[in-house]
């Protein structure tokens, strides 16, 4: 077995930490910070263009070294290594789990089966870049002759969230290429996408491994029938791209061989964009840009397969939820990004950690009596300081939060910015501070019968995650954080992250209705 089998409620450190929490539950952040002058120094992990700050959450030194004796009881190190070695850590589906491998520079190896799967990772990536030169640069002419202006991604779950948020967050270094997603199997979804577009000048990707999942092919033949009104079969080929590992299924489509990306076993779905899934950011934003989107993701990766767990960003991250779902009783965790750009963060996020680590079986097969998993939600700031920081601020519930924000702005807007980041400091100071009963009386302007609404208990957790700035490098970079944080996650749980038996029994009813009811 590629993965140690480790009850990690039954570890001595687990033992540590319920005892230390007991202790320490009723310490407040302010007095942590009075307590130690050089606090914030000391929970800073700076990574080039990346500093994580998390000294504004609940936790001192013995937390953090408890942690870490946990990470070692449950063998982080060894499963570490067989995640980037190749190993079927994916044992319920028979599967390595390889996404880091689609970033791995030319030149490195990454062993399955006795194949070297870079070579053929940069080989795709070739097929990649030749493809999206030609589109952009317009030398792919449509049915009538004219260069492609429009491009739209048919996929769902993760050929379709990783794409869409890296699109829309990287739209500030945007080809002339429009760039548009069908995902939802509801019929209005695809019609609104199509209804003001030029068939002449659209390419469709049909992005499905299985080249059978429902939603994505419903929807593919209803635009197949759409395009066929003005064009031939034979123009299929012009207009029509997929990426897929079902060859026969896309020959019958009418799709051109030489417009097929390559899929892998060893992807997960919702890891896949750094792969041929990809296809529709490299059009979006250049290929160029697209390699500096992986390139990132592999600065990441790097950094997590190296570093001391005390210094290891995802490690670390990893071990704070850990910290406050399984001690605290933290449900949910909130990521909050101030960048109007990352408005898909989340939503994106959510399918990555709650597909993943959502189990209540462990590496045996037993029935799990601890916490997996963590609800994930957020928006972006400030908009979000005006729908639901109220509760986060005063409500009954504690919500860990990651504040993510960019020191400089892309358009140079520096008032703007300048305001944006005053909020993005305010919010963790708020939460971390709160407002004292005789402080809201030393302010002189509150009746008393109205201070005690306007009192904040503060000793709320969050994490600052600042960046230099929003480019397709630190976006990978960011991305890869948090895909090395489920795993680090799922290590510590004992339990499988990479399968997700959970939604096959919805699919499976769905489509027995569909014939019982509506297609008999």
């Amino acid at each position: 077995m590629a993965l140690k089998n480790v009850n990690p409620s039954k570890t001595q450190a687990w033992e540590k930490l319920e005892k230390h929490y007991n202790d320490t539950k009723d310490v407040h952040l302010r007095e942590l910070f009075a307590a130690n002058a050089n606090r914030q120094e000391d929970f800073t992990i700076v990574n080039n263009d990346f500093n994580i700050d998390y000294s504004k959450n609940r936790i001192d030194a013995t937390t953090m070294k408890l942690l870490v004796e946990l990470a070692n009881e449950v063998d982080l190190k060894g499963a570490i290594a067989s995640y980037f070695g190749g190993e079927k850590i994916n044992a319920t589906e028979g599967r390595e789990v390889l996404h880091t491998a689609l970033r791995t520079a030319a030149g490195y190896k990454v062993l399955v089966e006795g194949e070297n799967v870079v070579e053929d990772v940069q080989a795709t990536l070739g097929q990649i870049e030749a493809f999206t030169n030609k589109v952009v640069s317009g030398d792919w002419k449509g049915y009538t002759g004219k260069a492609i202006t429009d491009v739209v991604n048919i996929g769902i779950g993760g050929s379709d969230l990783g794409p869409q948020m890296v699109v829309d967050a990287l739209k500030y270094y945007k080809t002339p290429l429009d760039v548009h997603f069908v995902s939802n199997v509801d019929g209005d979804h695809v019609s609104e996408v199509v209804k003001n577009l030029n068939p002449e000048t659209t390419l469709f990707l049909i992005v499905s491994k299985t080249f059978t999942t429902q939603e994505t092919i419903t929807n593919a033949l209803t635009i197949k029938k759409w395009f066929l009104e003005s064009a031939s079969e034979g123009d299929i080929a012009k207009h029509f791209a997929a990426v897929s590992t079902n060859l026969d299924a896309v020959a019958d489509f009418g799709i051109d061989a030489a417009n097929v990306f390559t899929m892998w076993n060893w992807v997960g779905g919702r890891f896949s964009l750094w792969s041929a899934v990809g296809l529709s950011i490299s059009l979006a934003i250049g290929f160029d840009n697209f390699k500096a989107l992986l390139g990132g993701a592999e600065e990441m990766d790097r950094h997590f397969e190296t570093a001391d767990f005390e210094d290891n960003i995802p490690v670390v991250l990893a071990l704070i939820s850990v910290w406050y779902n399984n001690f605290y009783g933290a449900e949910s965790e909130a990521i909050l990004p101030y960048s109007q750009y990352l408005e898909k963060l989340t939503p994106y996020l959510q399918q990555a950690i709650m597909e993943s680590n959502g189990k209540s079986v462990d590496r045996n097969g037993d029935t799990i009596a601890y916490q997996t998993g963590t609800i994930v939600w957020g928006s972006t700031g400030t908009n979000m300081q005006h729908a639901f920081m109220q509760l986060v601020h005063q409500g009954t519930k504690l919500i860990p939060c990651d504040f993510i924000g960019y020191e400089e702005s892309l358009y140079g807007k520096e008032e703007h910015h300048n305001k944006l980041m005053s909020n993005y400091y305010g919010q963790q100071e708020a939460l971390c501070n709160g407002k004292t009963k005789e402080e809201v009386i030393a302010e002189g302007k509150t009746a008393e019968a109205v201070i005690p609404f306007k009192v904040f208990a503060g000793n709320k957790p969050s994490t600052a995650i600042l960046i230099k700035k929003l480019t397709p490098a630190s976006l990978g970079k960011l991305i890869a954080m948090y895909e090395h944080k489920i795993f680090v996650q799922g290590i510590v749980w004992n339990i499988y992250s990479y399968d997700q038996w959970g939604v096959e029994l919805g699919k499976v009813l769905a489509n027995k209705i569909y014939a019982e009811k509506y297609n008999s």
